[in-house]
């Protein structure tokens, strides 16, 4: 194995914290909307805790770093991703609360612009960052656990992150934008504002194209383009807005770290190869078969009108997602019998083979294609990866002239989703007290295909080059799903109290159709009860104070992604619930906001992808890569705080606490015989990946044209598997930005050029980040980029 490491310092991240040691600090400058004169990251006036991230925030990103990451350091949220950039998303995950977005669990609601993500999961779900540039982002309303009713998410257990795009400015004119960066990182951006098209309408179009090498040894080949247009227009009383977004992505993936003692034995590099090797058992570990292949178009046409007392909303929205997930698994399936001594029919063959299941793997053949058996007696001497192989893998235990072959598998993913969203608000009177009565209706229709096909490797001697007509299509299947949600709510001001009462329902109906016949079809109806939520905000006799309180009752329905699961019981998944309690108060003036909450959360029927793969290595013959099971519940409850203060007219304090305590309910699954069996989730343990405490504290600076900031984030001790048999250290990460506005209006046609500096994980702390079960994935080093921007 050859596994030469790039330097973890690269020259710009040193040239970059040489800097630093200067005594001239750069300060920050205003944004293009102007001066940063007020805190905005104060909740909304609501029955329930929430946030929003404000303009220091996006900056503590570079303009390369995922939509994700800059919710990073509200209370309640952490966000792992494999590198800086957001670069994998295999390796990224979401917390709230004890709720996990990430490989194994998707328990977190995600929107865009108010519309579904259409489900987050990697195996043919979107996150935000797929359908929004980061220079595209105008702010991300969080709300941590008893969420809006109208949000238009079934997976919203934990709460609903909405991401919103910006607005179309008023006036004509260019942003270019040029991004360099640690890891050969380089992004390209542009958007053309049209100013005024037509009387009271406008609109922007943007494109990008990035690309980006792995921090551990350089071998990824990641690449980025995305293009979006937004549109707004008022047209008497009706107000329009229509948005398109198009991201086409190469990810080539890290690898998870099985347990600590792989992680201090090497917590720089996770077991991913940079060269090829040409022995077929060492090469599943090269990086660039890891990859990750996604296209999706995402757009709505949304309509407002105010009709009277009536406003009436609606809106249309389609997203077509296209993709493919890539491992190099170290032999070639054997689906059919040819006899002893014949050639193999799935090496030298350029038929695919539809369906029918594996009757063995070949590892050597000879010049004719016919299948070798290693030398009797022989002993391995490959020691990587997955602690060593047998014989059958070893070059070594052939006879001269035996040759190596292996399989590219690609998992194919591909969703289309149609689906419309309605709403009316209508605000009265009873008596003297304000009255509004909402509800709505969201409905959407998808249609979801899975295939794996087995491409053989060329020469798997001398490159991971695939035959592109496959040997074998292991499974292709299908999946319709249809959901409807209804809601309605009605809010009564009463004195300084604003009262609200509501109810929604889902409605969801899955299908699994075997387009090769070989498993049943099976629908699934995955119905909600009807879900309540209460809540009350009480304006105090203390001016910019008040208190609040709301109860709702949240759902996920059953995925479409458990029916992939052959050995799942359908008769023994139930949709996951959880019942949100928030009390607190907020409080604001001219230069200090505070949020306080305590939350307590009853999580029932947890369902757990119980993965395939692990330290002993990966079974690439599973037909549906691991099984879904509901495992018991999960309680959490803790406290929220939040601060944003005004040290001075250039300087803001913002600090946020959590203090989180979230454990298993259950332990225990029921099997087909009705025989309870451990899966490693003891009642009373913490739930694994959630940390009890994290602390952020960040100062953002500005004057005249400078601008810098300073964030760090600690985050504490953490348990790597449900059954609390050890600890992920705690950790700080800190993020820190520089740069200055300089007014170019002067000269012909050029407005303002703005210089940006930012590094992340600033003192290049060694950490674990997102955590999956039993194991985890190394956290981003220090990672510096360096961004001009120009507006014409």
């Amino acid at each position: 194995m050859n596994n030469t490491l790039l330097p973890r310092k690269s020259v710009l991240s040193l040239a970059i914290v040489g800097a630093l040691s200067s005594p001239v600090m750069a300060q920050e400058a205003p944004s293009e909307e102007g001066a940063m004169d007020e805190i905005i990251v104060i909740g909304r006036s609501v029955s329930y805790a929430n946030n929003a991230t404000d303009e220091a925030m996006i900056k503590q990103q570079s303009s390369m770093t995922s939509a994700l990451a800059v919710i990073d350091n509200l209370p309640g949220v952490l966000i792992n991703e494999g590198d800086t950039f957001g670069t994998d998303d295999w390796s990224t995950s979401i917390s709230i609360r004890g709720f996990q977005t990430n490989l194994d669990e998707q328990q977190i609601g995600m929107t865009v612009d108010g519309i579904s993500n259409g489900n987050s999961n990697y195996g043919g779900g979107a996150k935000a960052n797929r359908y929004i540039d980061t220079e595209n982002l105008r702010n991300v309303e969080v709300s941590q656990g008893t969420s809006d009713i109208s949000s238009r998410s079934n997976e919203a257990l934990g709460g609903t992150l909405n991401f919103t795009t910006i607005e179309p400015g008023t006036e004509q004119q260019m942003i270019v934008s040029a991004t360099i960066g640690d890891f050969q990182a380089q992004k390209l951006y542009a958007r053309f504002e049209t100013g005024e098209l037509a009387e009271n309408t406008y609109a922007w179009i943007s494109a990008s194209s990035m690309e980006n090498t792995d921090w551990i040894n350089g071998a990824a080949e990641n690449t980025r383009t995305h293009l979006a247009a937004k549109l707004t227009s008022m047209i008497g009383d009706l107000d329009l807005t229509a948005y398109l977004s198009y991201d086409d992505v190469h990810e080539d993936n890290y690898q998870r770290i099985y347990g600590l003692a792989q992680y201090a034995e090497n917590p720089e590099w996770d077991g991913l190869t940079a060269d090829w090797t040409g022995i077929p058992y060492q090469d599943q570990a090269y990086r660039k078969g890891w990859s990750t292949l996604r296209e999706n178009l995402f757009g709505y046409l949304q309509a407002t009108y105010q009709l009277g007392e009536v406003m009436l909303k609606g809106n249309v929205y389609f997203h077509d997602n296209e993709g493919r997930g890539d491992w190099v698994p170290p032999y070639v399936v054997d689906v059919i019998n040819d006899g002893a001594g014949n050639p193999q029919t799935e090496v030298l063959s350029n038929e695919p083979i539809r369906g029918g299941s594996a009757i063995g793997q070949i590892y050597f053949v000879d010049a004719n294609g016919v299948q070798l058996a290693p030398i009797e007696g022989c002993q391995s001497s490959i020691s990587f990866p997955y602690g060593g192989a047998g014989p059958e893998y070893d070059p070594g235990c052939y006879a001269q002239g035996a040759i190596p072959v292996g399989s590219y598998r690609n998992s194919h993913y591909n969703k289309s989703r149609v689906g419309f969203n309605g709403d009316f608000e209508w605000m009265t009177f009873v008596g003297d007290m304000e009255n509004t009565l909402r509800g709505g209706i969201w409905y959407e229709n998808y249609q979801r295909e899975e295939y794996r096909d087995w491409h053989k490797i060329i020469d798997s001697a001398t490159s991971y080059e695939f035959d592109h007509v496959p040997y074998w299509i292991q499974y292709s299947r299908e999946y319709p799903v249809d959901t409807t949600m209804l809601y309605l709510e009605d809010t009564l001001r009463v004195g300084p109290a604003t009262l609200r009462a509501g109810v929604k329902k889902f409605m969801v109906e899955l299908e699994r159709n075997d387009k090769f016949g070989e498993t049943p079809s099976v629908t699934v109806d995955s119905d909600s009860d009807l879900l309540f939520t209460a809540g009350a905000v009480v304006e105090t006799p203390i001016d910019g104070l008040e208190v609040f309180a709301g109860y709702a009752e949240n759902f996920a329905a059953i995925k479409d992604e458990v029916l992939e699961r052959d050995a799942s019981s359908l008769a023994n998944i139930d949709p996951e619930t959880a019942d949100n309690i928030d009390v607190g108060l907020r409080y604001s003036s001219d230069n200090l906001q505070l949020n306080l909450t305590y939350y307590d959360i009853t999580f029932e029927n947890r369902l757990t992808f119980i993965a395939p793969d692990s330290d002993s290595g990966i079974d690439y013959l599973v037909g549906t890569n691991g099984v879904f099971r509901n495992v018991g519940g999960v309680e959490s409850k803790g406290i929220e705080a939040s601060l944003s203060y005004f040290l001075t007219d250039d300087l803001t304090v913002f600090a946020s606490y959590t203090n989180n305590d979230s454990t298993y309910t259950g332990s225990t699954i029921t099997d087909e015989d009705g025989d309870a069996i451990e899966v490693g989730f003891p009642k009373g343990n913490t739930v694994l990946g959630s940390a009890e405490d994290m602390f952020v504290v960040t100062f953002d600076w500005q004057r005249d044209n400078y601008f810098a900031g300073l964030s760090s984030k600690y985050v504490g001790e953490r348990y790597i598997d449900g059954a609390n048999s050890a600890k992920v250290d705690a950790y700080t990460v800190s993020d820190f930005y520089a740069g200055a506005t300089v007014d170019m209006s002067a000269s012909s046609g050029l407005q303002s050029l703005e210089f940006r500096l930012t590094i992340n994980n600033l003192f290049d702390e060694n950490y674990l980040g997102t955590i999956s079960n039993g194991a985890g994935w190394l956290g981003a080093p220090r990672t510096a980029a360096l961004n001009v921007k120009a507006t014409f």
